[in-house]
């Protein structure tokens, strides 16, 4: 898919496909679209790719200068990852850091706070995992219980968190926890960056169905941060959370609809290799599943003229998660049906083809980001005005 943002960023484009076409190369050109927000496959690999990354400048770039970032507007970072995804390059090991953390910094973060941490992300030099999940309050966030007691010039920060996406490798962790202990749901929460190194925190790697062990539980117990490690107010975690969720749901516009656009142009290979074009079931499913991607299509590219016109996305960007996640789901279906028998046989040491990583992957992508049945109740309650559903 090829798309001309206009004459107001082609040189940067231009500059960013020539450095691409210099840099990924070797090692970086053998692990081309690799990994992903929950497929730590090749970790030293896409480590020492944003490294390279780092050298170039290209990390951070609407970040400002101050910070180590190039100081470019919206469209020049829509056009980076835009690009970035059409080249396949290797997906960013920073990517907690530099699509969540540090946008929440620059947005609500103390100056020092920006001072302190946005240089050490954007030079690849400090890791961070996200502390928000726990057992018993997944999708419903607002149930945390982790806890943060005052102890003078300290925060002592106690409670489990799971599904810690690359916790392993954090060097630290933001981390939603109640600083009121007699505050109720969305009440009395507060963002805290704890660091990992000390020992109050454990980390246990989980490992998932594709074989790998990128998410983790985080175990807290006394753990120590200062008191100026509070990002926005104290009380006011929820906001802070929610903003961060926000962000999240705006970076994989664009690159995700690519990457799921490649599944479905390998899916019709597939078809024609095993003859299923002929069956006219199957290549109606196949149709079905290539207008998807166009959808998603459509529906990122009307959403991205709405933020770069500085207008609130509209509906079709709460409903656009649902949508991705649920297709490709449907995707990696068909694709392991069409596989046949060969496609639930793995090679040696449990080495799963791409088709078969890809599958076992979207299998979370209905829960994490927001689950299917709680991204329905937002649509159904603030989009179409139905009746709230009842709460306890």
């Amino acid at each position: 898919m090829e798309l001309d943002f206009g004459p107001a960023v082609r040189d940067f484009r231009e500059e960013l496909r020539d450095w691409l076409a210099d840099h990924l190369v070797g090692e970086f050109a053998e692990h081309r679209g690799v990994g992903g927000p929950t497929d730590g496959a090749a970790w030293d690999v896409r480590l020492a790719w944003d490294r390279e990354l780092s050298a170039g400048g290209w990390l951070g770039v609407g970040w400002p200068r101050e910070y180590g970032g190039r100081g470019l507007g919206l469209l020049e970072e829509i056009v980076f990852e835009y690009e970035y995804a059409r080249a396949n390059a290797p997906y960013r090991a920073t990517g907690n850091a530099l699509d969540l953390l540090g946008p929440m910094l620059l947005k609500v973060g103390a100056e020092e706070q920006k001072k302190r941490f946005l240089p050490p992300i954007l030079a690849v030099e400090e890791l961070w995992g996200q502390g928000f999940s726990e057992p018993g309050a997944g999708s419903d966030l607002a149930s945390v219980r982790t806890r943060a007691e005052r102890d003078g010039e300290e925060w002592v920060v106690s409670g489990q968190k799971v599904w810690t996406s690359f916790g392993m490798h954090a060097d630290w962790l933001y981390v939603l926890t109640r600083t009121d202990p007699d505050s109720v749901r969305h009440r009395g929460l507060s963002m805290l960056l704890v660091p990992t190194d000390q020992p109050g925190v454990e980390i246990r790697p989980i490992r998932n169905l594709a074989g790998q062990d990128e998410f983790a539980e985080v175990f807290l117990s006394d753990a120590r941060t200062g008191a100026d490690m509070v990002v926005g107010e104290v009380g006011q975690g929820w906001r802070t959370a929610m903003a961060t969720l926000g962000i999240e749901r705006g970076t994989t516009l664009l690159p995700q609809q690519l990457t799921f656009e490649r599944e479905a142009e390998s899916l019709i290979e597939l078809a024609r290799e095993r003859g299923a074009l002929d069956d006219p079931m199957l290549r109606r499913r196949i149709v079905d599943a290539w207008i998807s991607v166009r959808v998603m299509r459509t529906t990122n590219l009307r959403t991205l003229a709405e933020l770069t016109a500085g207008r609130t996305p509209g509906a079709q960007a709460t409903t656009a998660k649902l949508y991705a996640s649920t297709r490709h789901q449907q995707l990696g279906h068909l694709a392991q049906e069409l596989a046949g028998p060969a496609g639930q046989i793995v090679g040696a040491d449990y080495d799963l083809d791409t088709r078969q990583r890809s599958f076992l992957l979207s299998l979370a992508e209905t829960i994490y980001g927001g689950s299917s049945e709680i991204q329905r109740n937002i649509i159904g309650e603030q989009i179409l005005g139905l009746p709230k559903e009842p709460r306890p």
